[in-house]
């Protein structure tokens, strides 16, 4: 009985050492993860005044997508013997200059798509990638300040395709006015004076006009996420019919280095452009403005990310 005893204390002092054992190293780990998250806190810190600091800031991030495939013999298709495939990839730069008394600041977005489908039994079949996403847009903003988040600002802005039908349309925007920014990674324009100016190669239904400029950027980076959102938009003070606007988003999120997943969307409302594609048709559905279906463009990509 005294044996049992005597192990049963034991037992109980060598739970009790264990258990005041982990006490003091949870206790350890509450204190050291503290001080992590002090230091984290303060690196953040330090980082913000960094972000301050006049000069330039420079940064890319975009996301690349894709896939191959190919057949033979496969007779549950409706082409057996076919090679297919698609690559697409997004590209967003920010190249910002900012000083006490002025900025400078200049972007660049650019969607590329590739789509394949060659029927290797189709002599006649197009075994090359054709473009199908095709987005192209560079802009430059430049400021003198009037107040904190207050300048007097002039803006150029190209929008084009550059695999097909390069400038065909192709719009330019400048104007002058005010830009707005009431945190850092936020800019609104606001220019009242802007001329639109629309290339097109033929006699088309393309029209330029003077009309107003709105445009809303909006990046940040987040820890591992990387968030771009940009606004653009015309209102023509001759024609609705040749107002226009463009809605971009990008996100990506970092998982290894620089490579991670990333996703981009975006819609695009112009009815000039919605009108110039239905009379091309055979038959044409439209005739002009009034009765031509203005419907809503967008398109998204999915893939890897990368960033520098």
């Amino acid at each position: 009985m005294k044996k049992t005893l005597l192990l049963l204390m034991f037992l109980a002092g060598m739970v009790s050492i264990h258990a005041q054992t982990k006490e003091e190293l949870e206790a350890q780990k509450a204190e050291k993860q503290a001080e992590a998250d002090a230091a984290t806190a303060e690196v953040k810190a330090i980082q913000t005044k960094i972000d301050a600091l006049p000069g330039w800031r420079i940064r890319a991030f975009g996301t690349i997508g894709g896939s191959l495939s190919n057949f033979n013999n496969w007779y549950a298709q409706g082409a057996p013997n076919n090679t297919s495939g698609n690559i697409g990839f997004t590209l967003n730069a920010i190249a910002n200059l900012i000083q006490p008394k002025y900025f400078w600041r200049n972007a660049l977005t650019t969607n590329l798509n590739w789509v394949k489908l060659d029927n290797r039994d189709d002599p006649t079949d197009d075994s090359g990638f054709n473009p199908t996403t095709d987005v192209f847009n560079i802009s430059s903003l430049y400021g003198r300040n009037i107040t904190k988040t207050l300048a007097v600002s002039g803006l150029m802005e190209y929008r084009t395709t550059i695999l097909d039908n390069f400038n065909d349309p192709g719009y330019l925007d400048a104007g002058i006015g005010l830009t707005w920014t009431p945190i850092q990674d936020l800019v609104v324009v606001v220019h009242p004076l802007n001329y639109n100016f629309v290339f097109s190669k033929a006699d088309t239904v393309f029209e330029s006009s003077l009309g107003a400029k709105i445009m809303a950027d909006y990046a940040k980076t987040i820890g591992a996420i990387n968030f771009k959102t940009n606004l653009s938009a015309f209102q023509s003070y001759k024609s609705s019919n040749f107002s226009n606007w463009t809605w971009t988003n990008s996100f990506s999120y970092t998982l290894w280095k620089m490579i991670g997943v990333g996703f981009d969307f975006g819609l695009r409302s112009n009815k000039q452009e919605a009108l110039n594609y239905a009379l091309a048709l055979d038959p044409p559905t439209a005739t002009d403005f009034d009765d031509v279906d203005n419907k809503l463009q967008t398109y998204y990509t999915i893939g890897l990310s990368y960033k520098f």
